[in-house]
């Protein structure tokens, strides 16, 4: 480029100012809602659906306990804690905790790798 630019300066062509212009690409314009982060963060939760919440439900009802290898957790360690639904229906999630329990990530991916290896031993027999 820098070249072109020299050789045009000696030859006296003339250079368009498009080859050396910068486009910007334009942002949408934000509006304001006048809203504070923490109001915006409580209506969003306001509008999700109850079926979201069933974690935080299934730990309060059976506890911070895994429920197969009887591990316990703190509260700020619950993130290691899955809700498993015993039916296997994630849209099946009745207010008592009825198809829920709690297992750790450990237990929780034993418990869906339990079905994959045992049709995979029944297919070779």
């Amino acid at each position: 480029m820098h070249l072109f630019r020299f050789s045009c300066i000696l030859t006296g062509m003339s250079i368009r100012k498009s080859l050396y212009s910068v486009r910007k690409k334009l942002r949408p314009v934000k509006k304001e809602s006048g809203k504070s982060v923490d109001e915006i963060v409580r209506e969003l939760k306001k509008m999700r659906p109850e079926s979201e919440g069933y974690r935080e439900r299934s730990l309060k009802i059976h506890g911070l306990i895994c429920a197969k290898c009887a591990r316990e957790f703190e509260y700020k360690d619950r993130h290691l804690l899955t809700v498993h639904h015993k039916d296997g229906n994630h849209m099946n999630n009745p207010s008592d905790g009825s198809n829920w329990e709690n297992l750790c990530i450990y237990c929780h991916d034993d418990e869906h790798s339990r079905g994959r290896l045992g049709s995979y031993l029944s297919d070779q027999e």
